[in-house]
């Protein structure tokens, strides 16, 4: 009853107070982000400085409204990102897979459906397929977020002015599905953040994506050069919707790869994952200081992933600057040691002191013939990213969610009714009354 209270009154303030609401609305959902993904990562970056703390925030940490966010879905204590995504577009519980449907597997609608009626640009982007589960809840209906195929479509059928990621997941049918869809309704196609700048003048709705034709964008820790980032497509859609429509824009933006790295228990690659994230968030506050009246940007995320302890064996220290040995992703790690084939223990010593920094757990003759296949080379990056985050002094109690609080952060107009502990179906409840949707 006193839940029920609290949000009853933040909704009367939010609807006396702030009329027309903010024209301009950016949602970031970190995927998988819980509070210890968000508080390892500054303390880890203070580590790097030779300080215990925080001397380096995350710029989204120093919004001033902050709560807590339940997860559960409807069916469920701890939600996957299908549910939750519906309930952070829709405001609507419901069972774990389902993609923008309710309990009963009827459509439910997204607050960017909502607000596209009401004549505001829309944009959608993510770092992991443009159909996965949190980006398409703001576009699609399925009782499956695994119904990739069936699921993409969707994306023309909302017609939402820019989507950014990875291409669509699923057959070879439905990536030449989405070329020729896109043709056909008026999307320009680019890939890389360059090729978008040579092609937004003339386009009249957008899709950008990574160059390689990936599903993916590559991990932070990964990156080449010239690949594209989360926050070349979060400035690409500042620049494209802006333009779009006079009554602003509203632009879920989702960092969905801290989710992927935490499900692997990589704890490098998931600080590093954050901090690409607050880079694109960085880009949307440097937006938000030139519209300070008329801009609310939110950080959240859909679940916790991995069950992150900041803290090892009873020790009452971290050592997270030991991360800082690891090169690339534990997947990366596998891809290396797989490219050898037929090497040597020592050659596999080499590479895994080099792309991780610590020493094979099983002693082996240094000029011992080895045949490196999916099986060995998947225990060897494991072993030696579980080994170091041991010595970082971090713990993994799972390798899928839980169902803890997550944190939200908001600054801008508005942004003073998310305070206290909230459930995710309260977010979209608060901005649809900031907007004035019923």
């Amino acid at each position: 009853m006193k839940r029920l209270f609290g949000t009853l009154m933040l909704l009367l303030i939010v609807a006396t107070s702030y009329g027309k609401g903010p024209k301009y609305i950016f949602f970031f959902i970190g995927d998988g982000m819980g509070p210890s993904h968000v508080l390892g990562t500054e303390l880890y970056l203070g580590e790097l400085q030779g300080v215990i703390g925080r001397p380096q925030k995350l710029c989204f940490t120093q919004f001033p409204e902050t709560a807590l966010v339940t997860t559960f879905s409807a069916t469920n204590g701890v939600t996957d990102s299908a549910a939750s995504g519906t309930a952070l577009s829709t405001g609507t519980k419901t069972f774990n897979a389902a993609i923008g449907v309710d309990c009963d597997s009827l459509p439910v609608y997204s607050i960017a459906a909502d607000l596209a009626k009401k004549g505001m640009a829309i944009g959608v982007a993510t770092t992991v397929p443009i159909n996965h589960a949190t980006p398409a809840a703001f576009y699609a209906h399925n009782i499956s977020r695994h119904n990739y195929d069936s699921i993409a479509p969707w994306m023309f059928t909302a017609g939402y002015d820019f989507y950014a990621g990875g291409d669509a997941k699923g057959s070879k049918e439905t990536f030449e599905m989405v070329q020729k869809r896109a043709a056909e309704e008026g999307y320009t196609i680019a890939r890389g953040y360059k090729d978008y700048l040579s092609k937004a003048d003339d386009a009249e709705k957008m899709m950008l994506f990574q160059k390689n034709y990936s599903t993916e964008l590559p991990y932070a820790i990964n990156r080449k050069a010239d690949d594209l980032t989360l926050a070349q497509i979060t400035a690409a859609g500042i620049d494209f919707l802006e333009e779009k429509s006079k009554k602003g824009f509203f632009m879920m933006i989702e960092g969905g790869k801290i989710d992927y790295a935490a499900h692997n228990d990589d704890g490098a690659t998931v600080f590093q994952e954050v901090i690409d994230f607050n880079a694109a968030i960085e880009e949307a506050y440097e937006f938000y200081k030139r519209h300070k009246n008329e801009t609310l940007i939110i950080v959240t995320a859909d679940h916790e992933t991995g069950g992150l302890v900041l803290g090892y064996s009873g020790e009452y220290k971290l050592n997270l600057k030991a991360l800082e040995s690891q090169k690339v992703s534990v997947e990366r790690m596998i891809e290396i040691l797989k490219a050898e084939k037929e090497t040597t223990w020592g050659r596999i010593e080499e590479l895994v002191k080099e792309n991780i920094g610590v020493a094979l757990r099983k002693k082996h003759n240094a000029d011992e013939k080895v045949t490196v296949d999916n099986s060995l080379a998947s225990e060897i990056a494991y072993n030696a990213v579980y080994d170091l985050n041991r010595k970082a002094l971090l713990s993994w109690a799972s390798g899928n969610h839980s169902g803890t609080y997550v944190p939200l952060y908001a600054i801008g107009k508005g942004a003073e009714a998310f305070d206290g502990v909230i459930d995710n179906t309260d977010i979209m409840k608060i901005i649809k009354k900031l907007k004035g949707i019923k």
